[in-house]
């Protein structure tokens, strides 16, 4: 059994796309049209960060969604930023029930979706996610992540954030920034960009909930992520071995070695612990044939 054929994965493995024109001839075919399908083919979740610049998607979009990802596969889309970053949560229940509504068809395969608050949503703000929290449907779990400062200093405010999101069964979103942040980017325009895109927040690794969310922002040397995640595997496997079911979501600066990356630690993970196979890549089972 692999990865993508178990019905109740211990783990779920993903990147913040399906689709990306550098993985054709690996995890995508080397030629012809691109779909959820290749992906899903291989890893069993996926970051949904095209909600979060483009809003709800179509439904005839969402309809396709459904016919092409298998019964275990989770899409954790992000909350339109429109909602989380314009309105700042307040005055937003109707627009959130047309979201969801939106992603029903899903509804058997939505993991965490996710709310990515502002860099300056702080502790005076809490009111507004606690009100969304009453309006949240149960049976999709919700990942919430902070960039805020006040939330990374072990202080009120944080311990009032962890005891919403525990109280209300939510998963702290934790975003692992260190090897992005690891090295100056210097010339390096792609690193520099990505520097520049995600926040430099300290890691706090906290399960509040039964799906913690792991975002690992690599670098492109390789030597530089191996050393970040090793620590996560003892993390990874206590949080299996508690009943939890983890989300990884794997990054570099300009996403082209993600799918590579996750592969590698994927299977360092599974040297420790039982897990599913990891399918080989669709692109290297189709050169397998000639």
């Amino acid at each position: 059994m692999t990865l993508n054929d178990d019905p109740a994965p211990p783990f779920y493995l993903g990147m913040a796309m399906w689709a990306n024109a550098d993985w054709r001839g690996t995890l995508l075919p080397a030629h012809g049209d691109v779909n959820l399908a290749d992906y899903a083919g291989v890893f069993n979740a996926v970051e949904g960060n095209t909600t979060f610049y483009s809003g709800a998607p179509k439904a005839e979009t969402v309809a396709a969604w459904s016919e092409q990802a298998p019964a275990s596969f989770r899409f954790c889309f992000k909350l339109p930023g429109e909602l989380t970053h314009r309105k700042r949560l307040r005055d937003i229940d109707e627009d959130f029930t047309q979201f969801i509504q939106r992603l029903a068809p899903l509804h058997d395969r939505l993991g965490p979706l996710m709310v990515q608050l502002p860099r300056d949503f702080g502790h005076a703000e809490l009111p507004a996610l606690e009100r969304l929290f009453t309006h949240w449907p149960s049976g999709i779990p919700c990942g919430v992540e902070v960039r805020d400062p006040q939330f990374f200093h072990k202080g009120a405010a944080e311990q009032a954030f962890n005891r919403l999101l525990i109280s209300q069964e939510s998963n702290r979103v934790m975003l692992d920034v260190r090897a992005l942040f690891s090295t100056p980017a210097g010339l390096d325009k792609k690193l520099a960009v990505a520097q520049d895109e995600k926040p430099k927040v300290p890691l706090h690794v906290l399960s509040t909930a039964v799906n913690p969310v792991i975002r690992f922002i690599g670098h492109f040397d390789d030597a530089i992520n191996q050393a970040r995640f090793a620590p996560w595997i003892e993390r990874l496997i206590l949080w299996i071995k508690q009943g939890k079911r983890p989300f990884l979501f794997v990054h570099t600066p300009d996403n082209r070695q993600a799918p590579e990356l996750a592969q590698s630690f994927y299977r360092q993970l599974a040297e420790r612990i039982e897990l599913p196979s990891l399918a080989a890549f669709p692109g290297e089972r189709q050169e397998s044939l000639f």
